[in-house]
């Protein structure tokens, strides 16, 4: 077994574990490798050992990468996870199948003028700002019911739910409360009769506390491809 595909085993198993622990099914949190500054040799790799879903925070490396590993484009899931320009919304409408990092509807409505006729709905999540941090992008909490609103009104896009990346915390009382507010969050929209699925929250440091609040996706990238260069 590769060192990529050992590492893989060996999330997938901390995320099931996290799950029980959690008193949920393993299956209701996806992994979605993050795979920024990874060679397209090495994200192969990790396909075949059996993970299909990866996430890009740049939008020419991973304009790259889709191109360099078209032989599995039918099979494989890519989500660009970084913050947007809108001057950058046309090729990632055209190339991506999920954006995470909606934080303005401007973005949203370019992303959806410029999703090809024919392809599938752009699967997207807003970006909340849940930690009030100036340095971060993201909407405000108090912002997020209006934006879901007219997000979910365009029509190429699929609003899914909603992504955040707190501030770092050691303590896992501290790194949940973050989550906790991210998930009542998504219960208000759903309360509004909005039709989401997806918390996209967590990744190597806060995994658990993640998942304990409700993850249903989860950003993992050094724990599967080693440290970044």
């Amino acid at each position: 077994m590769s060192v990529i595909a050992a590492n893989l085993q060996a999330v997938k198993n901390d995320i099931a574990a996290a799950a029980q622990q959690a008193g949920r099914e393993a299956s209701a949190v996806s992994l979605l490798a993050v795979s920024k500054t990874v060679s397209a040799e090495r994200v192969r790799e990790a396909f075949q050992a059996g993970q299909h879903a990866f996430g890009e925070n740049y939008v020419q490396e991973g304009l790259d990468k889709i191109a360099a590993l078209d032989d599995l484009r039918s099979r494989i899931q890519w989500h660009f996870i970084g913050p947007l320009q809108s001057n950058k919304t046309r090729p990632v409408a055209e190339q991506f199948d999920w954006v995470h990092a909606i934080d303005r509807l401007k973005i949203a409505e370019r992303l959806s003028a410029q999703r090809p006729a024919g392809m599938a709905p752009l699967q997207v999540c807003i970006q909340v700002n849940i930690s009030d941090e100036t340095t971060k992008s993201g909407v405000p909490p108090k912002d997020v019911l209006a934006l879901a609103q007219a997000v979910a009104a365009l029509p190429n896009l699929r609003l899914r739910g909603l992504m955040a990346i707190p501030a770092p915390a050691d303590d896992p009382a501290a790194q949940r409360q973050p989550f906790a507010a991210l998930r009542e969050l998504l219960d208000q929209l759903r309360q509004a009769g909005l039709q989401v699925d997806t918390l996209s929250m967590g990744m190597s440091a806060d995994m658990d506390a993640a998942i304990a609040e409700g993850a249903t996706l989860v950003r993992i990238g050094t724990a599967i491809f080693g440290a970044r260069h």
